[in-house]
């Protein structure tokens, strides 16, 4: 991989990491709901005059309802699951579960398109759905509401990035990535914020909830976005949600640094064994060249 995606990896991981803070700092004050509406509205603000100026926005023509499907698998869905997961979840905690995506994208590759599963792919879902266990497991005590349909929500959310990262490569590549992003914001924002109305909190958010908000939409959306479906174009849907290989070393850290989050044991357990089974099934961490070349599941 060229040393540019490398340095592109790493830096959108660092945005996204970050962005589960905030959405740890926000959620509470403004719902999951709201939150997410205007996380989506800063950023089609910021991307759409991005699009005009370059005139790029051409690019939409034949291809809006996909990009508005982009923009509910991508964006919408996945955002409000995630802001839900926040509220009684670290953000640390979730941004690992987070690191699921590749295992879901790889998953959804098989189904849809017929991609090949090798036995070790097939063993390194097991593992990583071990090491979700493990990092839940010393709060399996407290309450469903919790723990457990939180860690659903997240999980439910890296179903649709894995799901829109393969619908993306399929359907939109050539579309600038410019335009794809700005297009899924939008289409987020057309669908929050008439549902948000319903969710209006019963006070003004803190200042530090608002600087939250702005700072999810500029830097962990508008910018993290026009990067992610760049690499996504140059090095495919499997390399592209790698970068979730390196937000929860990002997320533990800005969580521990800024909000005084505690890094369990079973949290650095469960997301090793998350990790790897994310590395074995994307094919990044084989255990034999020979097993992992010859034996697939068809």
């Amino acid at each position: 991989m060229p040393a540019k995606h490398i340095i592109e990896l790493l830096f959108l991981a660092s945005l996204w990491g970050g962005s589960f803070i905030f959405m740890r700092i926000a959620s509470p004050e403004f719902g999951p709901v709201l939150l997410m509406a205007f996380r989506t509205l800063t950023a089609s603000l910021f991307l759409l005059p991005l699009v005009l100026l370059s005139k790029k926005h051409r690019q939409f023509h034949g291809y809006k309802m996909k990009i508005f499907i982009v923009g509910l698998f991508n964006t919408a869905i996945p955002f409000v699951l995630f802001g839900y997961a926040t509220l009684t979840l670290s953000g640390g905690l979730t941004s690992v579960l987070n690191a699921t995506t590749p295992m879901f994208g790889a998953i959804v590759a098989y189904f849809w398109f017929r991609d090949k599963l090798t036995v070790t792919a097939t063993f390194g879902l097991l593992i990583g759905f071990i090491g979700v266990y493990l990092l839940v497991l010393d709060k399996l005590h407290l309450d469903v509401e919790t723990i457990l349909l939180p860690t659903l929500a997240a999980l439910l959310a890296s179903l649709c990035y894995g799901l829109s990262a393969n619908f993306t490569k399929r359907y939109l590549t050539g579309i600038s990535s410019t335009v794809l992003a700005t297009g899924s914001q939008v289409s987020a924002t057309i669908v929050l914020i008439p549902i948000s109305l319903f969710f209006l909190p019963p006070q003004m958010p803190s200042s530090i909830a608002i600087v939250s908000v702005l700072l999810l939409g500029l830097l962990c959306t508008g910018v993290a976005y026009i990067i992610f479906f760049h690499l996504i174009a140059n090095l495919g849907p499997t390399k592209a949600i790698s970068v979730t290989y390196l937000i929860p070393a990002f997320g533990l850290f800005w969580g521990s640094l800024f909000l005084d989050e505690v890094i369990t044991m079973s949290m650095l357990i469960g997301c090793g064994f998350i990790l790897t089974g994310v590395a074995l099934a994307t094919g990044l961490l084989k255990f034999q060249k020979k097993l992992a070349s010859d034996t697939v599941i068809k």
